[in-house]
């Protein structure tokens, strides 16, 4: 799924992932980003709060900021820290318990909602915005049923 969703990426997205602990978030952003052409290590930014990369959509270079906020003590740390800039129409933020900074998070184009079921999980995605209805009418994906 990471790599179907990294296929219809465009700048300026905002995506939300929620799940419990151990549901796949980090994991299915490492195979956003590796599917996007980064080729270096996605490591959980749980510590840092925030790793930024580099990919190529369309030939043309975008920043995708990775957020982890599970160690966010209150919003206001998210604004202290200056996170806001980095939402804009240029770069692609993926927010990891975004629930974690509510009422000061830009509002998501995109939210998955991540489940364990049995062995594998659930994922259910969301358009709430004109991007993120194009973005997924742009996704390609065949789910093993």
């Amino acid at each position: 799924m990471g790599a179907a969703l990294a296929l219809a990426l465009r700048p300026g997205l905002t995506i939300y992932l929620h799940g419990d602990l151990g549901a796949g978030k980090t994991a299915i952003t490492r195979a956003l980003l590796q599917a996007a052409g980064h080729a270096g290590n996605v490591k959980s930014p749980t510590y840092t709060l925030a790793e930024p990369y580099t990919i190529l959509l369309a030939g043309r270079p975008v920043e995708v900021i990775h957020f982890d906020l599970y160690r966010l003590a209150s919003p206001e740390e998210f604004l202290d820290a200056g996170f806001r800039e980095y939402f804009n129409e240029n770069t692609i933020c993926i927010i990891e318990w975004p629930e974690k900074a509510a009422g000061v998070l830009p509002p998501p184009d995109i939210t998955l909602q991540l489940s364990i079921a049995g062995t594998g999980r659930d994922i259910e995605l969301q358009a709430s915005s004109n991007q993120g209805f194009e973005c997924l009418d742009r996704l390609k994906f065949a789910p093993n049923l």
